[in-house]
């Protein structure tokens, strides 16, 4: 049998495991939401922690709490800010929808551990009270908020922001590289008028860059933090000074420039920021799905397909046909991409569900924020390394497609009118032969006016691409 101590909530006692450093409100939610096994996010713990710390400093400032009692709650903090005690936060997403089971379970860990640094049994209530030091100034319904938004903003920066841009360099390397190579366009997947690989592919990079510049404005507004308004928005049992002073103190440990709410009730009863941030990320996946596609086509094959993209064989394709290489990368970019846009529906869905002082789907919000921002900063990061950067033109099958096109008609409308044009591509098509051919035996022209006029690399634009 595991060894238990005995800890006390205002219901009564409960039993917990001798070594852990949370209390009676931790075991109680571990009986009560046995839902799944998708655990609170570290990221919201470690967040959780930091606003801790910041609120221990702050209230010794401002002389409602022993300095004693602050560093020991700041030394606890930085063991589980380092990862030391990431064992004892157990519980579930699927919570109360105020994450107060998870504000409590830091609050206890922080008092547990703070207790035992100061020569007291691990775990308890003395010298350091969760709810009376650890959480002083604060609720669950205004501190939990600020976590969600310090570790939006923490990912943000960390893990997606790196992986996008490193996906949107690699494009935009790749746009230079295949700077002046023709290739046939193509509209509605059919034949169209000539493009430069290079010119495809900044167009891949602006609708990366564009959908990073979307997410990082969209993030700017989680900067906000409703610290003090504890637990309606009113402030009641925070010291005036309380909020802006540990909102300038979660600043600098984060060094992001966090600002107070500018109407804590909004942010409290509300999470429109986390909302936005959502739908920005579901914008961008979006736009990866298109480029994802647009690169696996164009190396489809490499013989039946298009073929005109030549992508690094990171594995081998298939356990039964030899020799086969797949574009792994953009499947696993696409699988990514539609997970984030579930998010997002669940997001929705979640910051919909408020009742006047109280939004109650806080856990379901930032775990999928913080899910999507993971996934997508990994997959970017992962596409670009092990695709996008070693992707080169099959200039030998580009040059034939672009040959074969009957598109480039288009150059003769000018001279000879979109009718006759249009005969001239028909003839062609109908007999199997190329432009020139065509135009010649009807008369249309001679050799050397269709040489002059029906140039690919006059067709990609007034400077040639």
């Amino acid at each position: 049998m595991e060894k238990t101590r005995t800890e006390t909530d205002s219901l009564g006692p409960v039993e917990v495991p001798i070594e852990a450093y949370y209390g009676a409100q931790t075991a109680r939610s571990l009986l009560n939401f046995d839902i799944g096994s998708e655990k609170m996010p570290l990221g919201v713990v470690h967040a959780l922690t930091l606003v801790k710390k910041a609120a221990a400093r702050t209230n010794a400032r401002l002389g409602v709490l022993s300095s004693q009692k602050a560093e020991l709650v700041g030394r606890a903090a930085d063991d589980v800010l380092c990862g030391a005690l990431d064992a004892h936060f157990p519980l579930v997403v699927w919570q109360t929808g105020s994450g107060t089971q998870s504000n409590m379970n830091v609050n206890e860990v922080l008092a547990g551990r703070a207790n035992e640094l100061a020569g007291h049994q691990r775990g308890g209530k003395s010298p350091v009270h969760p709810n009376d030091d650890v959480n002083k100034g604060q609720s669950s319904n205004d501190v939990f908020p600020a976590a969600m938004h310090v570790a939006a903003v923490q990912t943000f920066y960390s893990r997606f922001a790196p992986g996008v841009e490193r996906l949107r360099s690699a494009l935009a390397l790749r746009s230079e590289h295949f700077h002046g190579i023709v290739k046939v366009g193509r509209t509605h997947l059919m034949d169209a008028t000539p493009v430069t690989f290079g010119q495809e592919f900044s167009g891949h990079e602006a609708q990366v860059h564009q959908g990073l510049e979307r997410a990082k404005m969209a993030c700017d507004a989680c900067l906000a933090l409703p610290l003090g308004g504890t637990a309606v928005g009113t402030g009641l049992n925070a010291h005036p000074d309380f909020g802006a002073e540990c909102v300038r103190d979660v600043a600098l440990l984060t060094s992001h420039p966090f600002r107070p709410s500018e109407n804590r009730f909004a942010d409290m009863a509300a999470h429109d920021a986390l909302v936005a941030l959502s739908g920005a990320l579901r914008g961008l996946a979006v736009a990866l799905v298109k480029v994802a596609n647009d690169i696996r086509w164009s190396a489809s094959g490499p013989r039946a397909g298009l073929g005109e993209l030549t992508l690094p064989e990171n594995e081998p394709g298939s356990s039964i046909m030899p020799g086969k290489a797949n574009p792994t990368q953009a499947e696993a970019l696409i699988m990514v991409c539609a997970q984030v846009m579930g998010n997002d529906a669940a997001v929705a869905f979640g910051g919909a569900s408020g009742n006047f002082q109280l939004n109650v789907c806080k856990p379901l919000i930032i775990r999928n924020v913080l899910h999507s921002l993971e996934l997508l900063g990994d997959a970017c990061a992962s596409f670009a390394a092990r695709c996008v950067e070693g992707i080169e033109v099959n200039v030998t099958r580009a040059r034939h497609h672009l040959n074969e096109s009957l598109m480039l008609v288009t150059a003769l409308s000018p001279l000879v009118g979109y009718d006759t044009a249009a005969k001239v591509a028909h003839e062609a098509y109908e007999k199997g032969i190329t432009l020139k051919e065509a135009a010649l035996s009807m008369g249309i022209l001679d050799e050397a006016t269709f040489d002059a006029v029906v140039d690919p690399q006059k067709m990609i634009g007034p400077e040639g691409g």
